[in-house]
C-alpha cells in the first residue's frame, strides 16, 4: 500500500501494520488509520503518521523508557473497542511534546502526556486514547533509578 506523508514522503507500507484508532484521537476525532515508524538514529522515539492527513505525526514513545507505569482499568466500552483477547499485547505510548517556551538551559524540553496515553492492542492493531481525569503518582527513589508510577485516581 502506497502513502504519502510530508515527514517521511513517499512510502510502501504493508496494509496489515496499519493501526486502527475507530473514534479517532481526541482532537482528531475524524482521523483513524495510523501507521507506527521507528524515528531513525533514536530506539527511544516512534512516529505514528496518520494516513488520512499526510501533514499529522505524533512522536511516541514507551513510558517505561522514562520510568513511568500505569496501574489503571479499562472501561468496558474500552475493552470492547480493543478486542483484547491477552493482556500481553497491550501497547502503552505516551504523546510527546516540546516545550519550546521553557528556557530551561536554552534548550527545549519534551513533554509527555501521562493523562492521556495512547493504548493498542498490538495484536489486533487497535488503539484508543485513554482519558485518565486524575492522576495519583508516586515516585520510589533508588539508587539504580527513579520510578514513577502513574495510577488512576478515584
Amino acid at each position: 500500500m502506497e502513502i504519502k506523508s510530508r515527514f517521511f514522503g513517499d512510502q510502501t507500507i504493508d496494509p496489515s501494520t496499519i493501526i486502527s484508532f475507530p473514534n479517532g484521537i481526541p482532537g482528531f476525532e475524524d482521523q483513524t488509520r495510523f501507521k507506527l515508524f521507528h524515528h531513525e538514529g533514536n530506539p527511544v522515539i516512534f512516529l505514528l503518521q496518520s494516513l488520512d492527513d499526510d501533514s499529522l505525526l505524533f512522536s511516541v514513545a514507551q513510558p517505561s523508557l522514562f520510568n513511568i507505569y500505569y496501574s489503571f482499568t479499562l472501561t468496558d466500552a474500552e475493552e470492547a473497542t480493543l478486542r483484547i483477547e491477552n493482556p500481553a499485547d497491550i501497547l502503552i505510548l505516551i504523546i510527546l511534546q516540546k516545550d519550546e517556551d521553557n528556557q530551561r538551559n536554552q534548550k527545549p524540553t519534551i513533554k509527555g502526556s501521562i493523562n492521556f496515553p495512547l493504548v493498542i492492542n498490538s495484536a489486533k492493531r487497535i488503539g484508543l486514547q485513554k482519558v485518565i481525569s486524575r492522576v495519583e503518582q508516586s515516585i520510589t527513589l533508588t539508587e539504580v533509578s527513579n520510578e514513577i508510577d502513574v495510577s488512576e485516581g478515584a
